[in-house]
Protein backbone atom coordinates (compact mmCIF):
# COMPACT_ATOMS: atom_id res chain seq x y z
CA UNK A 1 0.00 0.00 0.00
CA UNK A 2 1.51 3.31 -1.12
CA UNK A 3 1.90 6.55 0.86
CA UNK A 4 -1.16 8.09 -0.78
CA UNK A 5 -3.36 5.17 0.18
CA UNK A 6 -1.84 5.21 3.63
CA UNK A 7 -2.81 8.84 4.09
CA UNK A 8 -6.26 8.22 2.67
CA UNK A 9 -6.72 5.49 5.24
CA UNK A 10 -6.84 8.11 7.97
CA UNK A 11 -9.53 10.48 6.76
CA UNK A 12 -12.67 11.19 8.74
CA UNK A 13 -16.54 11.03 8.84
CA UNK A 14 -18.92 13.61 10.47
CA UNK A 15 -22.74 14.50 10.63
CA UNK A 16 -24.75 17.78 10.73
CA UNK A 17 -28.00 18.37 12.63
CA UNK A 18 -30.81 20.09 10.75
CA UNK A 19 -33.92 21.72 12.20
CA UNK A 20 -35.11 22.24 15.73
CA UNK A 21 -33.40 19.95 18.30
CA UNK A 22 -36.45 19.69 20.55
CA UNK A 23 -38.70 18.82 17.63
CA UNK A 24 -36.20 16.28 16.36
CA UNK A 25 -36.01 14.59 19.76
CA UNK A 26 -39.79 14.55 20.05
CA UNK A 27 -40.21 12.68 16.78
CA UNK A 28 -37.73 9.95 17.56
CA UNK A 29 -38.06 6.52 19.09
CA UNK A 30 -36.53 5.57 22.42
CA UNK A 31 -34.85 2.17 22.02
CA UNK A 32 -32.42 3.11 19.21
CA UNK A 33 -30.11 5.31 21.34
CA UNK A 34 -29.06 5.01 24.95
CA UNK A 35 -29.30 8.78 25.39
CA UNK A 36 -33.02 8.45 24.60
CA UNK A 37 -33.33 5.55 27.02
CA UNK A 38 -31.67 7.70 29.69
CA UNK A 39 -34.14 10.52 28.98
CA UNK A 40 -36.99 8.09 29.60
CA UNK A 41 -35.97 8.08 33.27
CA UNK A 42 -37.35 11.62 33.68
CA UNK A 43 -41.03 10.83 32.96
CA UNK A 44 -40.80 7.73 35.15
CA UNK A 45 -39.53 9.90 38.01
CA UNK A 46 -42.57 12.13 37.51
CA UNK A 47 -44.80 9.06 37.54
CA UNK A 48 -43.15 7.94 40.77
CA UNK A 49 -44.02 11.31 42.30
CA UNK A 50 -47.62 10.94 41.15
CA UNK A 51 -47.83 7.41 42.55
CA UNK A 52 -46.29 8.54 45.86
CA UNK A 53 -48.98 11.22 46.25
CA UNK A 54 -51.66 8.64 45.39
CA UNK A 55 -50.29 6.20 47.97
CA UNK A 56 -50.24 8.89 50.66
CA UNK A 57 -53.82 9.79 49.86
CA UNK A 58 -54.86 6.13 49.93
CA UNK A 59 -52.99 5.56 53.19
CA UNK A 60 -54.88 8.45 54.77
CA UNK A 61 -58.16 7.11 53.38
CA UNK A 62 -57.43 3.60 54.65
CA UNK A 63 -56.51 4.94 58.08
CA UNK A 64 -59.89 6.63 58.20
CA UNK A 65 -61.63 3.44 57.05
CA UNK A 66 -59.78 1.53 59.76
CA UNK A 67 -61.00 4.06 62.32
CA UNK A 68 -64.59 3.56 61.13
CA UNK A 69 -64.20 -0.23 61.20
CA UNK A 70 -62.78 -0.23 64.73
CA UNK A 71 -65.56 2.07 65.95
CA UNK A 72 -68.35 -0.14 64.60
CA UNK A 73 -66.57 -3.35 65.64
CA UNK A 74 -66.35 -2.12 69.22
CA UNK A 75 -70.14 -1.81 69.28
CA UNK A 76 -70.50 -5.45 68.18
CA UNK A 77 -68.05 -6.92 70.67
CA UNK A 78 -70.92 -7.35 73.11
CA UNK A 79 -73.37 -9.73 71.49
CA UNK A 80 -76.17 -8.10 73.47
CA UNK A 81 -76.02 -4.58 72.09
CA UNK A 82 -78.32 -2.41 74.23
CA UNK A 83 -80.46 -1.15 71.33
CA UNK A 84 -82.97 0.03 73.87
CA UNK A 85 -80.69 3.01 74.24
CA UNK A 86 -82.31 5.50 71.86
CA UNK A 87 -78.91 7.02 71.02
CA UNK A 88 -77.45 3.67 70.00
CA UNK A 89 -80.59 2.81 68.09
CA UNK A 90 -80.41 6.10 66.23
CA UNK A 91 -76.74 5.69 65.30
CA UNK A 92 -77.33 2.10 64.13
CA UNK A 93 -80.06 3.24 61.77
CA UNK A 94 -77.95 6.19 60.61
CA UNK A 95 -74.95 3.95 59.92
CA UNK A 96 -76.98 1.51 57.86
CA UNK A 97 -78.92 4.19 56.00
CA UNK A 98 -76.15 6.74 55.46
CA UNK A 99 -72.68 6.02 56.83
CA UNK A 100 -72.08 2.73 55.02
CA UNK A 101 -73.23 4.23 51.72
CA UNK A 102 -70.79 7.11 52.16
CA UNK A 103 -67.97 4.67 52.93
CA UNK A 104 -68.70 2.47 49.92
CA UNK A 105 -69.16 5.38 47.52
CA UNK A 106 -66.42 7.54 48.96
CA UNK A 107 -65.48 10.42 46.67
CA UNK A 108 -62.03 10.45 48.20
CA UNK A 109 -61.16 7.13 46.55
CA UNK A 110 -62.42 8.43 43.21
CA UNK A 111 -60.44 11.64 43.57
CA UNK A 112 -57.27 9.77 44.43
CA UNK A 113 -57.47 7.49 41.41
CA UNK A 114 -58.43 10.43 39.18
CA UNK A 115 -55.33 12.32 40.30
CA UNK A 116 -53.22 9.24 39.52
CA UNK A 117 -54.70 8.96 36.03
CA UNK A 118 -54.27 12.71 35.41
CA UNK A 119 -50.61 12.47 36.38
CA UNK A 120 -50.11 9.61 33.94
CA UNK A 121 -51.87 11.44 31.12
CA UNK A 122 -49.60 14.48 31.58
CA UNK A 123 -46.48 12.44 30.79
CA UNK A 124 -48.06 9.92 28.44
CA UNK A 125 -46.80 11.69 25.31
CA UNK A 126 -43.23 11.40 26.62
CA UNK A 127 -43.43 7.65 27.22
CA UNK A 128 -42.01 5.00 24.88
CA UNK A 129 -44.41 3.68 22.25
CA UNK A 130 -45.22 0.03 21.67
CA UNK A 131 -42.70 0.10 18.81
CA UNK A 132 -40.03 0.85 21.42
CA UNK A 133 -41.05 -2.22 23.42
CA UNK A 134 -40.78 -4.29 20.24
CA UNK A 135 -37.39 -2.77 19.42
CA UNK A 136 -36.06 -3.37 22.93
CA UNK A 137 -37.29 -6.99 22.85
CA UNK A 138 -35.62 -7.59 19.49
CA UNK A 139 -32.44 -6.09 20.94
CA UNK A 140 -32.41 -8.76 23.66
CA UNK A 141 -32.88 -11.42 20.99
CA UNK A 142 -30.01 -9.90 18.98
CA UNK A 143 -27.69 -10.06 21.98
CA UNK A 144 -28.90 -13.60 22.63
CA UNK A 145 -27.94 -14.62 19.08
CA UNK A 146 -24.70 -12.73 18.49
CA UNK A 147 -23.14 -13.57 21.84
CA UNK A 148 -24.81 -17.00 22.22
CA UNK A 149 -26.43 -16.01 25.50
CA UNK A 150 -28.61 -18.41 27.46
CA UNK A 151 -32.23 -17.22 27.88
CA UNK A 152 -32.55 -18.65 31.38
CA UNK A 153 -29.33 -16.88 32.35
CA UNK A 154 -30.54 -13.60 30.86
CA UNK A 155 -33.77 -13.88 32.80
CA UNK A 156 -31.68 -14.21 35.96
CA UNK A 157 -29.59 -11.16 35.00
CA UNK A 158 -26.52 -13.18 34.00
CA UNK A 159 -24.73 -12.60 30.68
CA UNK A 160 -23.10 -15.95 29.97
CA UNK A 161 -22.19 -17.67 26.74
CA UNK A 162 -22.95 -21.37 27.03
CA UNK A 163 -21.32 -23.64 24.45
CA UNK A 164 -21.60 -27.30 25.40
CA UNK A 165 -20.09 -27.66 28.86
CA UNK A 166 -18.19 -24.38 28.57
CA UNK A 167 -19.57 -21.26 30.27
CA UNK A 168 -18.05 -17.83 29.65
CA UNK A 169 -19.00 -14.69 31.59
CA UNK A 170 -19.27 -11.85 29.05
CA UNK A 171 -20.48 -9.09 31.32
CA UNK A 172 -20.91 -8.83 35.07
CA UNK A 173 -23.31 -6.02 36.03
CA UNK A 174 -22.55 -4.09 39.19
CA UNK A 175 -26.14 -4.77 40.27
CA UNK A 176 -27.84 -8.05 39.41
CA UNK A 177 -31.25 -7.42 37.82
CA UNK A 178 -33.52 -10.28 36.86
CA UNK A 179 -36.59 -10.36 34.60
CA UNK A 180 -40.09 -11.22 35.75
CA UNK A 181 -42.38 -13.78 34.17
CA UNK A 182 -44.30 -10.96 32.48
CA UNK A 183 -41.03 -9.48 31.13
CA UNK A 184 -40.09 -12.81 29.53
CA UNK A 185 -43.61 -13.21 28.17
CA UNK A 186 -43.47 -9.84 26.43
CA UNK A 187 -40.15 -10.69 24.74
CA UNK A 188 -41.53 -14.03 23.61
CA UNK A 189 -44.75 -12.45 22.37
CA UNK A 190 -42.86 -9.95 20.18
CA UNK A 191 -41.13 -12.87 18.48
CA UNK A 192 -44.37 -14.89 18.34
CA UNK A 193 -46.26 -12.06 16.63
CA UNK A 194 -43.75 -12.08 13.75
CA UNK A 195 -43.77 -15.86 13.40
CA UNK A 196 -40.29 -16.13 14.89
CA UNK A 197 -40.79 -19.28 16.96
CA UNK A 198 -37.02 -19.85 17.26
CA UNK A 199 -36.87 -16.95 19.71
CA UNK A 200 -40.46 -17.09 20.95
CA UNK A 201 -40.31 -20.61 22.40
CA UNK A 202 -37.35 -20.24 24.83
CA UNK A 203 -38.64 -16.90 26.13
CA UNK A 204 -42.19 -18.25 26.55
CA UNK A 205 -40.82 -21.38 28.23
CA UNK A 206 -39.01 -19.19 30.74
CA UNK A 207 -42.19 -17.14 31.25
CA UNK A 208 -44.17 -20.32 31.95
CA UNK A 209 -41.53 -21.53 34.39
CA UNK A 210 -41.56 -18.24 36.32
CA UNK A 211 -45.36 -17.96 36.30
CA UNK A 212 -45.63 -21.48 37.72
CA UNK A 213 -43.42 -20.53 40.67
CA UNK A 214 -45.52 -17.48 41.52
CA UNK A 215 -48.95 -18.84 40.64
CA UNK A 216 -51.61 -17.32 42.84
CA UNK A 217 -49.66 -14.13 43.43
CA UNK A 218 -51.22 -11.01 41.95
CA UNK A 219 -49.06 -8.20 40.53
CA UNK A 220 -50.82 -5.04 39.44
CA UNK A 221 -48.30 -4.24 36.71
CA UNK A 222 -48.42 -7.63 34.94
CA UNK A 223 -50.28 -7.81 31.65
CA UNK A 224 -50.01 -11.59 31.22
CA UNK A 225 -50.71 -14.66 33.34
CA UNK A 226 -49.68 -18.31 33.42
CA UNK A 227 -52.68 -19.12 31.23
CA UNK A 228 -51.55 -16.57 28.61
CA UNK A 229 -48.01 -17.95 28.54
CA UNK A 230 -49.25 -21.55 28.24
CA UNK A 231 -51.63 -20.52 25.45
CA UNK A 232 -48.94 -18.83 23.36
CA UNK A 233 -46.31 -21.47 24.01
CA UNK A 234 -48.64 -24.33 23.14
CA UNK A 235 -49.50 -22.87 19.75
CA UNK A 236 -45.85 -21.96 19.07
CA UNK A 237 -44.89 -25.60 19.71
CA UNK A 238 -47.66 -26.73 17.37
CA UNK A 239 -46.43 -24.35 14.67
CA UNK A 240 -42.96 -25.92 14.70
CA UNK A 241 -44.38 -29.45 14.64
CA UNK A 242 -44.02 -30.39 18.31
CA UNK A 243 -47.60 -31.54 18.76
CA UNK A 244 -46.83 -33.63 21.86
CA UNK A 245 -45.56 -30.55 23.71
CA UNK A 246 -48.52 -28.50 22.47
CA UNK A 247 -50.92 -31.11 23.84
CA UNK A 248 -49.22 -31.25 27.24
CA UNK A 249 -49.26 -27.46 27.61
CA UNK A 250 -52.88 -27.22 26.47
CA UNK A 251 -53.94 -29.80 29.04
CA UNK A 252 -52.14 -27.82 31.74
CA UNK A 253 -53.99 -24.70 30.57
CA UNK A 254 -57.33 -26.46 31.09
CA UNK A 255 -56.38 -27.27 34.68
CA UNK A 256 -56.39 -23.52 35.41
CA UNK A 257 -59.16 -22.56 32.98
CA UNK A 258 -61.39 -25.64 32.47
CA UNK A 259 -64.21 -23.72 30.80
CA UNK A 260 -62.13 -22.50 27.85
CA UNK A 261 -63.82 -24.10 24.85
CA UNK A 262 -61.18 -23.05 22.32
CA UNK A 263 -58.43 -24.79 24.25
CA UNK A 264 -60.61 -27.86 24.71
CA UNK A 265 -61.04 -28.05 20.92
CA UNK A 266 -57.26 -27.69 20.50
CA UNK A 267 -56.66 -30.61 22.85
CA UNK A 268 -58.98 -32.80 20.77
CA UNK A 269 -57.19 -31.71 17.61
CA UNK A 270 -53.73 -32.46 19.03
CA UNK A 271 -54.87 -35.85 20.30
CA UNK A 272 -56.23 -36.73 16.87
CA UNK A 273 -53.04 -35.63 15.13
CA UNK A 274 -50.91 -37.73 17.45
CA UNK A 275 -53.19 -40.75 17.01
CA UNK A 276 -52.94 -40.47 13.23
CA UNK A 277 -49.27 -39.50 12.93
CA UNK A 278 -47.79 -40.19 16.35
CA UNK A 279 -44.44 -41.43 15.01
CA UNK A 280 -43.96 -38.11 13.16
CA UNK A 281 -45.24 -35.62 15.72
CA UNK A 282 -44.27 -36.92 19.13
CA UNK A 283 -40.57 -36.08 18.82
CA UNK A 284 -39.17 -32.66 19.57
CA UNK A 285 -38.46 -30.71 16.40
CA UNK A 286 -35.23 -28.79 15.82
CA UNK A 287 -36.05 -25.16 15.03
CA UNK A 288 -33.95 -23.34 12.47
CA UNK A 289 -32.85 -19.83 13.43
CA UNK A 290 -34.29 -17.31 10.96
CA UNK A 291 -31.86 -15.19 8.95
CA UNK A 292 -34.18 -12.22 8.67
CA UNK A 293 -31.70 -9.82 7.00
CA UNK A 294 -30.54 -12.56 4.59
CA UNK A 295 -26.95 -11.84 5.57
CA UNK A 296 -24.53 -14.22 3.84
CA UNK A 297 -21.67 -13.27 6.16
CA UNK A 298 -23.69 -13.62 9.37
CA UNK A 299 -21.63 -16.43 10.88
CA UNK A 300 -18.35 -14.60 10.23
CA UNK A 301 -19.78 -11.36 11.59
CA UNK A 302 -21.06 -12.95 14.77
CA UNK A 303 -17.87 -14.93 15.25
CA UNK A 304 -15.81 -11.73 15.12
CA UNK A 305 -18.21 -10.01 17.52
CA UNK A 306 -17.88 -12.90 19.96
CA UNK A 307 -14.10 -12.58 20.08
CA UNK A 308 -14.60 -9.06 21.50
CA UNK A 309 -11.60 -7.75 19.54
CA UNK A 310 -9.34 -10.11 17.67
CA UNK A 311 -6.62 -8.02 16.05
CA UNK A 312 -3.41 -10.02 15.59
CA UNK A 313 -0.57 -9.64 18.06
CA UNK A 314 2.69 -8.07 16.97
CA UNK A 315 4.85 -11.07 17.64
CA UNK A 316 2.70 -13.10 15.26
CA UNK A 317 2.98 -10.55 12.42
CA UNK A 318 6.32 -8.73 12.62
CA UNK A 319 5.29 -6.12 10.02
CA UNK A 320 2.80 -4.63 12.49
CA UNK A 321 4.28 -1.94 14.68
CA UNK A 322 3.74 0.97 17.07
CA UNK A 323 5.26 4.42 16.59
CA UNK A 324 4.99 8.11 17.41
CA UNK A 325 3.58 9.87 14.34
CA UNK A 326 4.17 13.52 13.41
CA UNK A 327 3.65 13.31 9.63
CA UNK A 328 6.23 16.14 9.45
CA UNK A 329 3.62 18.50 10.83
CA UNK A 330 4.66 21.23 13.30
CA UNK A 331 1.26 20.75 14.95
CA UNK A 332 2.32 17.28 16.14
CA UNK A 333 5.97 17.90 16.99
CA UNK A 334 5.44 18.52 20.70
CA UNK A 335 2.75 15.87 21.08
CA UNK A 336 3.08 13.14 18.43
CA UNK A 337 0.21 10.79 17.76
CA UNK A 338 0.61 7.35 19.34
CA UNK A 339 0.09 5.03 16.38
CA UNK A 340 -0.57 1.29 16.49
CA UNK A 341 -0.87 -0.49 13.13
CA UNK A 342 -3.17 -3.44 13.67
CA UNK A 343 -3.79 -4.56 10.07
CA UNK A 344 -2.09 -3.99 6.73
CA UNK A 345 -4.73 -4.81 4.16
CA UNK A 346 -6.97 -3.07 4.62
CA UNK A 347 -4.71 -0.63 6.43
CA UNK A 348 -6.16 -0.13 9.92
CA UNK A 349 -4.38 1.88 12.60
CA UNK A 350 -5.29 2.95 16.12
CA UNK A 351 -4.19 6.36 17.41
CA UNK A 352 -4.34 6.21 21.18
CA UNK A 353 -5.51 9.15 23.33
CA UNK A 354 -6.44 11.06 20.20
CA UNK A 355 -8.97 13.18 22.09
CA UNK A 356 -9.04 14.24 25.72
CA UNK A 357 -11.80 13.47 28.24
CA UNK A 358 -12.95 17.08 28.04
CA UNK A 359 -13.09 17.05 24.22
CA UNK A 360 -15.05 13.79 24.15
CA UNK A 361 -17.51 15.14 26.70
CA UNK A 362 -17.95 18.36 24.75
CA UNK A 363 -18.62 16.54 21.48
CA UNK A 364 -21.24 14.38 23.19
CA UNK A 365 -22.93 17.46 24.66
CA UNK A 366 -22.98 19.22 21.28
CA UNK A 367 -24.46 16.23 19.48
CA UNK A 368 -27.03 15.08 22.04
CA UNK A 369 -29.83 17.56 21.17
CA UNK A 370 -29.56 16.73 17.46
CA UNK A 371 -29.61 12.95 17.59
CA UNK A 372 -32.11 11.36 15.22
CA UNK A 373 -32.64 7.77 14.11
CA UNK A 374 -29.84 6.66 11.80
CA UNK A 375 -30.78 5.78 8.25
CA UNK A 376 -29.16 3.98 5.34
CA UNK A 377 -29.13 4.81 1.65
CA UNK A 378 -31.09 2.45 -0.57
CA UNK A 379 -30.95 3.87 -4.07
CA UNK A 380 -32.23 7.43 -3.77
CA UNK A 381 -34.15 6.73 -0.55
CA UNK A 382 -33.05 6.97 3.04
CA UNK A 383 -34.54 4.27 5.24
CA UNK A 384 -34.69 3.31 8.90
CA UNK A 385 -33.76 -0.36 9.04
CA UNK A 386 -33.51 -3.13 11.62
CA UNK A 387 -29.88 -3.84 10.76
CA UNK A 388 -28.79 -0.36 11.87
CA UNK A 389 -29.93 0.55 15.39
CA UNK A 390 -28.54 3.91 16.49
CA UNK A 391 -29.12 7.65 16.37
CA UNK A 392 -26.84 10.11 14.62
CA UNK A 393 -26.10 13.82 14.52
CA UNK A 394 -23.98 15.82 12.07
CA UNK A 395 -21.85 18.65 13.51
CA UNK A 396 -20.19 21.49 11.61
CA UNK A 397 -16.87 22.76 12.91
CA UNK A 398 -18.47 26.20 13.26
CA UNK A 399 -20.55 24.88 16.15
CA UNK A 400 -17.73 25.02 18.68
CA UNK A 401 -13.95 25.71 18.81
CA UNK A 402 -13.39 22.13 20.04
CA UNK A 403 -14.42 20.86 16.61
CA UNK A 404 -12.05 23.30 14.90
CA UNK A 405 -9.19 22.01 17.05
CA UNK A 406 -10.15 18.42 16.26
CA UNK A 407 -10.20 19.15 12.52
CA UNK A 408 -6.72 20.67 12.70
CA UNK A 409 -5.41 17.61 14.54
CA UNK A 410 -6.91 15.26 11.94
CA UNK A 411 -5.55 17.33 9.07
CA UNK A 412 -2.08 17.36 10.62
CA UNK A 413 -2.17 13.60 11.08
CA UNK A 414 -3.37 12.80 7.56
CA UNK A 415 -1.79 15.66 5.61
CA UNK A 416 -5.11 16.15 3.87
CA UNK A 417 -7.63 18.98 3.69
CA UNK A 418 -10.70 17.75 5.56
CA UNK A 419 -12.79 20.89 5.17
CA UNK A 420 -15.87 20.74 2.94
CA UNK A 421 -16.08 20.14 0.03
CA UNK A 422 -13.23 17.69 0.59
CA UNK A 423 -14.68 15.91 3.61
CA UNK A 424 -17.99 15.43 5.35
CA UNK A 425 -18.94 16.91 8.68
CA UNK A 426 -18.49 15.09 11.96
CA UNK A 427 -21.06 12.34 12.50
CA UNK A 428 -21.70 11.45 16.13
CA UNK A 429 -23.42 8.09 16.59
CA UNK A 430 -25.11 6.82 19.74
CA UNK A 431 -26.06 3.16 19.73
CA UNK A 432 -29.21 1.93 21.45
CA UNK A 433 -30.18 -1.20 23.38
CA UNK A 434 -28.15 -3.95 21.73
CA UNK A 435 -27.34 -1.30 19.11
CA UNK A 436 -25.45 -2.46 16.05
CA UNK A 437 -24.76 -1.90 12.37
CA UNK A 438 -24.58 -5.10 10.40
CA UNK A 439 -21.94 -5.55 7.63
CA UNK A 440 -21.92 -2.65 5.22
CA UNK A 441 -19.60 -0.55 3.10
CA UNK A 442 -19.00 3.04 4.14
CA UNK A 443 -18.62 4.06 0.48
CA UNK A 444 -21.42 4.00 -2.07
CA UNK A 445 -21.70 0.82 -4.15
CA UNK A 446 -24.65 1.79 -6.35
CA UNK A 447 -24.69 4.40 -9.16
CA UNK A 448 -28.12 5.45 -7.90
CA UNK A 449 -26.64 6.63 -4.61
CA UNK A 450 -27.24 10.31 -3.74
CA UNK A 451 -23.45 10.66 -3.64
CA UNK A 452 -23.36 10.44 -7.40
CA UNK A 453 -26.44 12.57 -7.90
CA UNK A 454 -24.82 15.34 -5.87
CA UNK A 455 -21.54 14.99 -7.80
CA UNK A 456 -19.82 14.92 -4.45
CA UNK A 457 -17.55 11.99 -5.17
CA UNK A 458 -17.34 8.72 -3.29
CA UNK A 459 -15.99 8.13 0.18
CA UNK A 460 -12.44 6.84 0.15
CA UNK A 461 -11.52 6.41 3.82
CA UNK A 462 -12.90 6.48 7.34
CA UNK A 463 -11.57 7.75 10.64
CA UNK A 464 -13.47 6.87 13.82
CA UNK A 465 -13.08 8.34 17.30
CA UNK A 466 -14.38 6.33 20.23
CA UNK A 467 -16.13 8.77 22.57
CA UNK A 468 -16.74 6.23 25.30
CA UNK A 469 -15.62 2.85 26.47
CA UNK A 470 -17.90 -0.15 26.96
CA UNK A 471 -17.78 -3.02 29.41
CA UNK A 472 -18.73 -5.68 26.87
CA UNK A 473 -19.31 -5.96 23.14
CA UNK A 474 -19.16 -3.11 20.65
CA UNK A 475 -16.21 -4.27 18.55
CA UNK A 476 -15.78 -3.11 14.95
CA UNK A 477 -15.54 -6.23 12.79
CA UNK A 478 -13.89 -6.36 9.37
CA UNK A 479 -15.64 -9.27 7.67
CA UNK A 480 -13.32 -9.97 4.73
CA UNK A 481 -10.20 -9.06 6.70
CA UNK A 482 -11.35 -11.59 9.33
CA UNK A 483 -10.48 -9.50 12.37
CA UNK A 484 -12.19 -7.11 14.78
CA UNK A 485 -11.12 -4.07 16.76
CA UNK A 486 -12.34 -3.68 20.35
CA UNK A 487 -13.51 -0.43 21.89
CA UNK A 488 -10.57 1.30 23.62
CA UNK A 489 -10.95 4.53 25.57
CA UNK A 490 -10.49 7.66 23.46
CA UNK A 491 -8.57 6.26 20.49
CA UNK A 492 -9.22 6.94 16.84
CA UNK A 493 -8.97 4.31 14.14
CA UNK A 494 -8.57 4.88 10.44
CA UNK A 495 -9.07 2.56 7.50
CA UNK A 496 -9.56 2.69 3.74
CA UNK A 497 -13.16 2.48 2.60
CA UNK A 498 -13.10 1.70 -1.13
CA UNK A 499 -11.84 -1.82 -0.55
CA UNK A 500 -13.88 -5.01 -0.35
CA UNK A 501 -11.91 -5.90 2.76
CA UNK A 502 -13.19 -2.84 4.59
CA UNK A 503 -16.77 -3.97 5.13
CA UNK A 504 -17.18 -2.94 8.77
CA UNK A 505 -20.13 -3.88 10.96
CA UNK A 506 -20.53 -2.64 14.50
CA UNK A 507 -21.10 -5.50 16.93
CA UNK A 508 -24.12 -5.19 19.24
CA UNK A 509 -23.45 -3.42 22.53
CA UNK A 510 -23.83 -5.62 25.59
CA UNK A 511 -23.33 -2.74 27.98
CA UNK A 512 -22.40 0.93 27.73
CA UNK A 513 -22.65 4.00 29.92
CA UNK A 514 -25.38 6.60 29.68
CA UNK A 515 -24.73 10.21 28.75
CA UNK A 516 -25.08 11.27 32.37
CA UNK A 517 -22.24 8.95 33.32
CA UNK A 518 -19.94 10.60 30.83
CA UNK A 519 -20.37 8.70 27.60
CA UNK A 520 -22.47 8.99 24.53
CA UNK A 521 -21.52 6.48 21.92
CA UNK A 522 -20.22 2.98 22.35
CA UNK A 523 -19.24 3.29 18.73
CA UNK A 524 -17.21 6.31 17.71
CA UNK A 525 -17.86 9.72 16.40
CA UNK A 526 -17.04 9.07 12.78
CA UNK A 527 -15.72 11.33 10.10
CA UNK A 528 -15.46 10.41 6.46
CA UNK A 529 -13.62 11.89 3.56
CA UNK A 530 -14.78 12.10 -0.01
CA UNK A 531 -13.82 13.94 -3.14
CA UNK A 532 -16.57 16.54 -2.94
CA UNK A 533 -18.92 17.78 -0.25
CA UNK A 534 -21.81 15.52 0.67
CA UNK A 535 -24.19 15.06 3.57
CA UNK A 536 -25.91 11.75 2.89
CA UNK A 537 -25.75 8.93 5.46
CA UNK A 538 -23.39 5.96 5.09
CA UNK A 539 -24.30 3.49 2.36
CA UNK A 540 -26.53 0.70 3.60
CA UNK A 541 -26.14 -2.98 2.88
CA UNK A 542 -23.27 -4.62 0.97
CA UNK A 543 -23.97 -6.36 -2.34
CA UNK A 544 -24.84 -9.52 -0.42
CA UNK A 545 -27.97 -7.66 0.71
CA UNK A 546 -30.81 -7.87 -1.74
CA UNK A 547 -32.04 -4.28 -1.88
CA UNK A 548 -28.78 -2.34 -2.26
CA UNK A 549 -28.17 -2.38 -6.00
Amino acid sequence: MGPGARLAALLVLLELGVGDPAAAAGREDTFSALTSVARALAPERRLLGTLRRYLRGEEARLRDLTRFYDKVLSLHEDLKIPVVNPLLAFTLIKRLQSDWRNVVHSLEATENIRALKDGYEKVEQDLPAFEDLEGAARALMRLQDVYMLNVKGLAQGVFQRVTGSSITDLYSPRQLFSLTADDCFQVGKVAYDTGDYYHAIPWLEEAVSLFRRSYGEWKTEDEASLEDALDYLAFACYQVGNVSCALSLSREFLVYSPDNKRMARNVLKYERLLAENGHLMAAETAIQRPNVPHLQTRDTYEGLCQTLGSQPTHYQIPSLYCSYETNSSPYLLLQPARKEVIHLRPLVALYHDFVSDEEAQKIRELAEPWLQRSVVASGEKQLQVEYRISKSAWLKDTVDPVLVTLDRRIAALTGLDIQPPYAEYLQVVNYGIGGHYEPHFDHATSPSSPLYKMKSGNRVATLMIYLSSVEAGGATAFIYGNFSVPVVKWPTSGYTSMDRNSEDPAAPILKTETLADGSLSPKPARSQSQGQRGADPPEGRPPAREDLE
